[in-house]
């Protein structure tokens, strides 16, 4: 990567400086270069010299002339100036850039990928939604999230695992069965309430129906609570079906489905408490188990194991933070991933700092465990709100939107904005087939690349033996610097976690491309230019790897023709 090489040139010029007495000894600091923000700046710059005129004891635009002088010779660098305050400005070589393009053909589908996770195993733990209901447009941002972050850290050389943490435990069976179960006699031709807090939807009654149509009136033969369960547990897995289904249709996988109930039933959430209580993190009040959370900054202590008198039936005491102790213990310490991810939505929040607790009561080091928090979707069309719809009775479905607008625009824009910010999905917009649609923009340069290599085959023109070093006119040269910065956007994704870098960077690279094809004919019916045809070919073939390469990362389809 060009950064880590001129971040490496910087470090020799100082101590190159040093050795010569052209400045003082100092342990040199993290040395940055990063593009500049204006083209005159340079290709990238570093503002290091200003960070070091305390150290040095000199003026920082004094030591960029001294270190822009001791920066050794590389093919990769035309020419270095400074500039007040303090800065070092590298100019890149137009030769060394237009060879690139053989680098990034050569690299295929693996251009871009970076070393950063040295193989080190990662879960991202994402969806998760509650199975007793379709994915809703919220849930469709956390798919959507979570698997671009999966893609960009397995792009960063880390070793992914995708899991899904079913919430098949507690009492929202009890509730959702006892939806289901009304919706089942009403269709049986029996006359019940439906409950007042039930699971609205058209759904429920789909399920009811079909419950009825493949097992008969079996469930009303039983007592209604034995029912109720029976008739939860059912649609809990038809639910997870379902929820499958829509995933795939975003193209997301998990490797994992985990089941909550797992914690309890294999005895780990038990094996815990002697561990909590010995180290005197626990106590008993009023019937109940608590949680010391107080030891850990919280303002107070939290309930672990409801009391029999409050909750009668043993397997729903145990709390949302019973199962968070069992998880976090199971992740990082039973199968060891060396760090785990946690994508929720901001609704969450204020269970992050309970899970960071009971990490800590466990002794596991925080470090190895993030939460990210992702705000909410709102569905809009045409500036107007999408509140509700009949199937999902007070939420908008996910495949209902992937039904109207595709799954690469739900995939591409839930990401485009970063996921600390709530958005607006414009369900107008999305379909659009203009500029304005960022999706079908980044979409559309791959196509026209498509086409101009089918062109070229139909005219018998050919990249072999293309003389790189012909393509020399700026928008050529600015569109191979977007490519090569493919590398740069994926280092910073996966450091950060944040995915929203990656849709910014292909409209970029989509913008370059167009830029280039309206300033430079690929294809030409002159015999001189030959030569300028097939350098060019080979570009416009990288230009589409790496667009491609891009959208993958994303999730979306790379289309040839539009």
């Amino acid at each position: 990567m060009i950064r880590h090489t001129l971040t490496d040139l910087v470090r020799q010029a100082i101590l190159a400086a040093q050795t010569d007495n052209a400045l003082p000894a100092f342990e040199i600091p993290s040395v940055e270069v990063a593009r500049p923000p204006r083209p005159e700046m340079g290709d990238y710059a570093s503002s290091l010299p200003l960070k070091l005129a305390s150290l040095a004891k000199r003026p920082p635009l004094q030591i960029a002339q001294t270190l822009a002088k001791y920066v050794p010779p590389h093919d990769a660098v035309a020419k270095v100036e400074t500039a007040a305050p303090g800065f070092v400005n590298f100019y890149l070589s137009p030769m060394w850039v237009a060879n690139q393009v053989a680098r990034i053909l050569d690299a295929g589908e693996n251009f871009g990928k970076v070393n950063l996770g040295n193989e080190r195993r990662v879960q991202v733990e994402f969806v998760s939604a509650n199975p007793t209901g379709p994915l809703h447009i919220g849930g469709a941002r956390n798919a959507a999230i979570g698997d671009t972050l999966a893609r960009i850290l397995q792009a960063a050389n880390y070793r992914v695992e995708r899991e899904y943490y079913l919430n098949d435990a507690g009492s929202q069976i009890r509730h959702f069965g006892a939806s289901i179960y009304a919706r089942y006699a009403q269709a049986a031709g029996m006359d019940a309430a439906f409950p007042e807090d039930g699971y609205k939807g058209e759904y429920v009654t789909e399920l009811a129906q079909e419950i009825l149509r493949t097992e008969g009136k079996k469930y009303l033969d039983l007592p209604q609570d034995q029912a109720t369960r029976a008739l939860g547990r059912i649609g809990i897995d038809r639910v997870i079906e379902q929820v499958r289904a829509t995933l795939a249709r975003m193209r997301v996988e998990f490797d994992v489905w985990f089941s909550e109930k797992s914690l309890y039933d294999s005895g780990l959430f038990d094996s815990l408490l002697p561990k909590l209580a010995a180290q005197g993190f626990t106590y008993e009040k009023d019937g109940a188990l608590w949680f010391k959370t107080t030891e850990f900054g919280l303002d107070k202590d939290a309930v672990l194991i409801r009391s029999a008198q409050a909750v009668p039936n043993p397997e729903e005491r145990p709390t949302y933070l019973a199962s968070d102790v069992a998880y976090v213990w199971n992740k990082l310490v039973v199968r060891n991933f060396d760090r785990a991810i946690y994508v929720w939505g901001a609704g969450h929040h204020g269970a992050v700092p309970r899970v960071y607790a009971a990490a800590k009561a466990l002794g596991i080091d925080t470090n190895r465990l993030t939460i990210m928090l992702y705000q909410n979707v709102q569905i809009t069309r045409g500036g107007e709100k999408v509140t509700m719809s009949k199937r999902g009775g007070t939420f908008v479905t996910t495949d209902e939107v992937v039904d109207e607008v595709g799954a690469d625009a739900v995939r591409y824009l839930l990401i485009e904005s970063s996921a600390d910010a709530a958005m607006d999905f414009d369900l107008q917009l999305a379909v659009q087939q203009s500029n304005e649609n960022p999706v079908y923009y980044v979409q559309y340069a791959h196509a026209r690349i498509a086409s101009i290599l089918r062109n070229a085959l139909e005219a018998g023109v050919g990249s072999d033996g293309a003389n790189l070093a012909l393509l020399t006119h700026p928008a050529e040269l600015e569109l191979i610097k977007q490519m090569l910065k493919l590398e740069e956007v994926i280092e910073l994704a996966a450091n950060k976690l944040e995915p929203h870098h990656l849709p910014h960077y292909a409209q970029e690279l989509a913008a370059a491309f167009h830029q280039f094809y309206k300033q430079c004919r690929v294809l030409s019916s002159e015999p001189n230019d030959l030569e300028i045809s097939r350098a060019r070919l080979q570009l416009v073939t990288a230009t589409k790897n790496v667009l491609a390469r891009a959208l993958d990362l994303i999730g979306v389809s790379a289309p040839d023709a539009m």
